[in-house]
């Protein structure tokens, strides 16, 4: 145990109270198109942000002052563990996600690391007999550590390639015996700086390989999980090889992969690949392969990804309606892969970030629940491509040629004029629920 969070009660559902320790639209069993909201939402504690993460940036060190600091041993990374527990029993936290590096030091060799993470997987296995918080997914950082500098599974040192395979092999163990509902592989470094020194298509296919590698070892374990890939447009590499779900799913069809690999989408990443959150929820929706996603903002003037806690209650609930819309999670959730800002330094103030965001994403499900059982987004929709239903316009859609609709323009005289779109009476719609 420790004292980080002494003073603070479980937070709990009270829609009258004036404390930023109490929900006021996030009631758990409140039920949410046939399910209860806890399990339509499956909120997860992002590890890293929450425990790991000491409040730095580009332009100065740490801020925060943890009992667990300094994170550099295994007596630390029990202290960490008994804090996080601590907090997911606050608030009432179905699930959690983490790297490696957050839970437990690296070590000087790889044996090292290897009896590091196997103690502190133990050491989660007894903390989550006595807590109702499971694991939503584990992965390995393969981007943090110099010898990452150059990718992981795309380094040009078949030596990286190999530490990231056994890497991940022992990732997937741990998430395993954790009981972890996904396995998540995110190239944080996948990509390149220029190609003055890059060979694209051996980069490309050592990837692919390596994720075939991961859904092979998947089956040989008996892992039930999902195998998600995690897409990312830059930074830190200017080019990323998983720009943006399009991208994604092009590797996956390319490697053999359909059916055998899902994604996780983060708001943040969707905003810096030029895309809607909501965009890359319903193509991922559209291919078959929406599996969790990691819930977010970031801050619009900056550029970069800020990882703040979700505020924007429209946004979200134009994601939740795309979630909802395609069924609701199965084996996946909403992460909050979010953090404090640098000046946010007491507990009250993590406890409080997370209490603020879960709120949000209840309002914007309810919402997103409201507008699907109205109906009237799909309606407008369904009209507006009414004209594709006739036999005659299904036909040419199968059949025809360009011969034989040029001719059927001459014969029918088809002459279109534009119809309006109505964008601004559907946001008008949205804003009603909202």
């Amino acid at each position: 145990m420790t004292n980080f969070f002494d003073g603070i009660s479980p937070v709990k559902f009270d829609p009258a109270s004036d404390s930023d320790l109490a929900f006021r639209h996030y009631n758990p069993d409140e039920i949410v198109m046939g399910k209860r909201m806890e399990d339509q939402l499956r909120f997860a504690v992002a590890y890293w942000h929450s425990f790991a993460w000491e409040g730095g940036d580009p332009f100065g060190g740490r801020t925060f002052d943890r009992p667990w600091y300094p994170q550099d041993s295994m007596a630390m990374a029990k202290v960490k563990a008994d804090a996080a527990f601590e907090m997911f029993d606050i608030l009432g936290q179905p699930f959690f996600c983490f790297h490696d590096a957050d839970v437990c030091p690296g070590g000087e060799s790889f044996a090292e690391y290897k009896r590091n993470l196997d103690e502190i997987v133990e050491y989660f296995a007894g903390k989550m007999e006595s807590s109702k918080t499971k694991l939503l997914w584990g992965t390995a950082n393969m981007f943090t550590h110099r010898r990452f500098m150059s990718g992981a599974a795309t380094n040009p040192d078949p030596d990286v390639f190999a530490w990231c395979a056994a890497t991940v092999k022992e990732c997937m163990d741990a998430t395993m015996k954790l009981g972890g509902q996904n396995y998540v592989l995110w190239g944080g470094r996948e990509g390149y700086e220029t190609l003055l020194n890059t060979d694209l298509v051996k980069e490309r296919n050592q990837a692919g390989r390596f994720l075939q590698m991961v859904v092979e070892y998947k089956k040989k374990i008996g892992f039930k999980g999902t195998i998600l890939i995690e897409p990312k447009p830059q930074e830190p590499s200017k080019h990323q090889y998983d720009y943006d779900v399009n991208t994604v799913y092009s590797f996956i069809k390319e490697f053999d992969l359909e059916g055998e690999v899902a994604m996780n989408i983060e708001q943040g990443h969707a905003i810096l690949a030029g895309h809607s959150f909501e965009h890359e929820l319903a193509m991922a929706a559209a291919f078959g392969i929406l599996g969790s996603i990691d819930m977010n903002k970031n801050d619009y003037q900056s550029g970069w990804d800020t990882d703040q806690f979700p505020t924007n209650v429209p946004e979200v609930a134009l994601a939740y309606y795309e979630i909802l819309k395609m069924g609701g999670f199965t084996t996946g959730g909403t992460n909050f892969d979010a953090k404090l800002r640098r000046q946010s330094l007491d507990a009250e103030d993590l406890i409080a970030g997370h209490v603020g965001a879960m709120d949000v994403c209840a309002r914007g499900l309810k919402a997103a629940a409201a507008m699907l059982e109205d109906g009237g987004l799909e309606a407008a929709r369904d009209a507006r491509y009414a004209g594709w239903d006739s036999a005659a316009n299904k036909d040419m859609l199968a059949n025809g040629t360009l011969e034989s609709i040029s001719a059927r323009v001459m014969a029918e005289n088809i002459n279109p004029e534009p119809r309006s779109g109505r964008q601004e009476r559907l946001e008008n719609y949205v804003n009603r629920f909202v």
